[in-house]
Formats: C-alpha cells, structure tokens, sequence
C-alpha cells in the first residue's frame, strides 16, 4: 500500500470553492488561501447562527500506544462514510502542531484512505493561524519586559512573572533559560522559559472563544504575573489585549479544506490534551453544526484526558450537547496494554487482547458517567485475526455498548459504512447528556472527582507548592473553574509505564498554574513537560524535498 503522503498527493481534489457550494456556501464566504484552503468570514459565522443544527458526534480513544490507534483516521473515514450513505457530514477537526509533525507522533491530518487534503499544508504552516498565536504569546511576552524595562510602573515582580514564551516545535533547551543577559539595554536580567504553542493560553482561548470581541476579552483576563507585595496582575493592566487581538484577526476564523472523498473539513485550533484542553475550536464545531445534518469532531489522546475535557470544559462555556460518542480501538493496542512487545503486536495474541480490554472496558465505563450513547470502533488492520477481534466484541456485549468494524484507512469511506449507520441510529436514542461535576465544588473536589471516577485512582495528593498555589488561587475567586488535568496520555494514571487498567494508584498535582483567561485551573500532574523534547530519532531526519515534492512526511 501506498505511504499516507503519496496517497495524498495522488488526490482529486476539487476546487475550494465547490467544497464550500455544497455546503450551501458562496464565495463571498470564503477567505481564499490558494485554490484548496480557504477561511470561512466572520461575517458568516453570524449569518448561520440562527440555522438548525445537525448532530454533534464526538471521536474519542482508549489510551495511546506506539502501535497507533487512528483517532483522526477514524474521524475522517467517519465523515465520508455519512455521506456513502447520504448523510451530510461535516468535519471539525484539530490543526497539527510542528513538535509532533518533527519529533515522534507524526501529523494529524488522519491516514490511508481517509485523510484530510491538502495534507503536507495541513501539517506545516497552513494558514499560519500557529504563526499568529505564537506572535501574540511573544508580544504578550516582549510587552511584560519592556514595561519592567521602562521603569516598571506595575511594580511587577520580575521572580514572579507567570506567562511564558512559546514555540511550535519541540525544543527541551528553551525549558528553562536566563533573559536579559548583556548589560543594562538588553532588559532586566530574570528566569524565564517557553511552552509549546499548543500548550500556550492563547491557544486555549482561540478554541474557547465564541467571537472577535469575546476573544478580546478572555485574553484581558489573562493572569501574567504578581507585584512585589503579591498582587495579580493581568494583560488588561497592560493594555495589551488589543494588539493581541489584532495579531489574531484572521487567526480565529476557521478553514475550510476537504477530505480524500471531497467531504468538507472544518480544522480550527489544536491544543494538546495531555497538557491543555486538547479540542479544535468552539467556533468551527458550531459552525460545522450549522452547516452539516453531521458534525464529527474528535478530542485529543484517549477518554480520560480529551473526551473529559471536551465534556467538562468545551461543553460546559459553550452548551454543546453530543449526540454521540465513539470510541476507537485497535487489536493491535490492546495487545500492547496487555503486554505485548512492540514488536511482537502483528502476532495473534489472543490472551494479550484478553488483559489489555481492560483498559478498553474503563473507557466505556467513562463515557458512560456522561450519559452519552456509544459505539466503539474497532479499527481493522490486515494482522488482526479473527479470534482477537471477537475478543473485543465480546467485550462490548458485556459492557452493553454498540460496537463496529471500520477499515476507513484501506477502503476510505466505503470502510466505514457499518460504524456510520450505527452513529445515525445512535444519534436518534434519548440523551440526557451531563457534566461530571458542578462549578460549585471545590477545586479539590472537581479534581478528586476526575481522578477517581475517569481515572480510577484512589485519591490525590498534592505537593506543598501546589497547595499554596491552589490557596492562592482560590482566594482570588477563581474557585468555580473548571479543572484541567496535565497528565500523560499513555496511561490512566500519571505514570506512562502503567498501560492496561492500573489500581491502587494516586495522582500526584505537582503544580498548579491559573487560566484565567481560557477560564480554567491546569493541575500539573507525575512529570508531565509543557514544552516536549525530540527524541533519538526524530522524524524530521527522514524529511526531505525531491524534485519539488515533499518526501518522507509519513
């Protein structure tokens, strides 16, 4: 089989603008970024506002493993396969971060036959919306500087400055670094250090905000530091917001591109889920409701860090209510959560996928606290055998969920056709969708909550400087937020070697930093890194340009 890059650059793609026609959509709509991406205005974001919407389906997984287990394929394949059986779909997507694209994970832009074109765009500069939160994180960050600078009328303590630097690629040197080094013009010497872009709060509030203006005054509300004598001090003080906001004039508009079977693709935003919120943006979600009879949106890594998120922040600002939930799995996954080696998983390894559903059965059993009718996945690979793919469905019978078999990576579209008629059946059932918790809870108790029932721990601890942030914060009356939980992806827990379904484990809050501005409270948890590294080999040293074409970009 062809490698995802060859098969992309094989595509018919058809003009943008044909895209957006059979959504209903003229040009006048569109901001045109050449001839295959395009941005939707804000003027019609407001226009479609009072149209009906369609239903909201939200992809999630079991928890990640080197095998892989095609979250965005699965979203992609999804999409078409609506339309294989004459439902109009819509995708709302997450746009890839660099650090990934280079290091270890790859892109995002799904594979095989179900991707979203033009894929080598998607995964590198795009519309440069990465480009425009960057710069208005590091002008946020320039602006802090020069006010302490030039006579530091805030009285800002330069020890105290919370906001961060930020880059779109993985750099472990830039954790932690000495500015203003070189004498009296070159700033006032302190310590500082970057986050990736995805990890930075505006990234957060760009997925958060509901308009221009509403935008504008989330990034007022961000918290950057405290005076000497511990007072907060916030973006507002400076008067920064609206140079921000102009940086991000064009960047909160979402893009319009399209999928190997020209199905329409909305990619807006893409926080990562193991240390921020980890979905795409509330604007192109509800604008692919809008637009669509299907709206298939995903949520980064597995349940417990993007699928939570989505439900407890996303859904709680914006009042989205999902119709449906599906949750992908793969054999070869499970094997690996049931201790096969990595390279052993192309093995039939029966009572390997017999431990390692154990994970698979707790993820059900989340989603299930949000009352949210399911389906799981079961993404199909040439080495699954059919002894290991019973194991799975017999798993689903015992946790009375609805399950499916996909092969949208080999068959596009056409092999997701049973999982998309399970989603419209689901989408039709009685849904009392709710929260996990309530905004009147402590901080505590919101974050005890989370660990206990989507974790499965037995309870949480928290290092001094933790609590007395969480006092800090708290006295500030930041109490009603939300939580949001930095934790690995890799396992249920906060320690990345504990795969399957660990017990009898607590989650450690090592740290604890203040959104103000997105409108939640980040819990830093085991050894989770903001600001990722490479690793031996990245995939950057197997990317290349050849004649003109992009090679190697998986």
């Amino acid at each position: 089989m062809l490698s995802d890059i060859e098969i992309s650059q094989q595509a018919k793609m058809i003009p943008i603008d044909s895209v957006a026609k059979n959504l209903g959509l003229e040009s006048d709509d569109l901001e045109f970024y050449g001839k295959y991406k395009a941005k939707i205005s804000h003027k019609t974001c407001k226009k479609l506002k009072e149209k009906k919407d369609g239903k909201l389906v939200l992809v999630t997984a079991i928890n990640p493993t080197p095998a892989g287990e095609g979250k965005t394929t699965i979203s992609v394949g999804l999409g078409q396969a609506l339309y294989k059986i004459n439902k109009k779909s819509v995708l709302a997507l997450r746009e890839p971060s660099l650090g990934p694209v280079f290091g270890i994970k790859g892109g995002a832009a799904g594979g095989g036959y179900s991707q979203v074109v033009p894929m080598e765009d998607i995964n590198l500069h795009f519309t440069g919306d990465m480009h425009a939160i960057t710069s208005a994180n590091n002008l946020l960050c320039a602006l802090i500087d020069n006010h302490i600078q030039q006579g530091n009328s805030l009285n800002l303590d330069p020890r105290r400055i919370v906001f961060k630097r930020c880059l779109d690629m993985n750099d472990r040197a830039l954790r932690n670094i000495v500015i203003g080094l070189g004498g009296p013009l070159s700033g006032v010497v302190r310590e500082d250090g970057f986050i990736i872009t995805v990890a930075s709060e505006i990234m957060a509030i760009l997925c958060l905000a509901e308009d221009l203006e509403d935008l504008k005054n989330r990034f007022a509300k961000i918290l950057i530091g405290y005076t000497y004598d511990g007072t907060p001090i916030f973006v507002s003080d400076l008067n920064a917001q609206g140079a921000m906001t102009a940086l991000m004039k064009d960047a909160i508009k979402p893009n319009l591109v399209q999928t190997l079977e020209n199905t329409p693709a909305l990619i807006h935003g893409g926080p990562f889920a193991n240390i921020a919120h980890g979905c795409n943006s509330v604007l192109a979600t509800k604008l692919a409701l809008k637009l669509g009879d299907y709206a298939v949106t995903e949520a980064g890594f597995g349940s417990d860090l993007g699928a939570e998120k989505f439900f407890d922040i996303k859904c709680r600002y914006s009042g989205l209510k999902p119709d449906c939930v599906v949750l992908v799995a793969t054999v070869r996954a499970l094997k690996y959560n049931g201790g096969a080696g990595k390279n052993d998983l192309l093995k039939e390894n029966v009572e390997a996928v017999k431990i390692g559903v154990a994970n698979l059965e707790k993820h059900i059993q989340n989603m299930k606290l949000y009352n949210v009718p399911i389906v799981v996945a079961i993404n199909k690979f040439s080495s699954d055998s059919d002894r290991e793919i019973d194991v799975i469905q017999e798993c689903c019978k015992q946790q009375n969920c609805e399950f499916a078999l996909a092969e949208v990576f080999s068959k596009g579209g056409q092999g997701g056709v049973m999982l998309a008629k399970k989603v419209v059946s689901l989408c039709e059932k009685p849904n009392e969708f709710k929260l996990l918790y309530e905004d009147n809870l402590s901080l505590e108790e919101k974050m005890e909550k989370i660990a206990t029932k989507i974790y499965g721990a037995k309870g949480v601890t928290y290092s001094p400087k933790a609590k007395k942030q969480l006092e800090s914060f708290v006295k500030m009356g930041y109490n009603n937020l939300p939580v949001c939980v930095a934790k690995t992806q890799y396992s249920l827990s906060a320690d990345p070697e504990k795969i399957g379904r660990p017990k009898d484990f607590v989650i450690p809050v090592n740290e604890v930093r203040l959104a103000s501005g997105a409108g939640f409270v980040v819990m830093l948890t085991g050894n989770i890194m903001t600001m990722p590294g490479l690793g031996k080999t990245p995939s950057a040293l197997s990317i290349d340009v050849l004649d003109g074409k992009i090679r190697g970009l998986f």
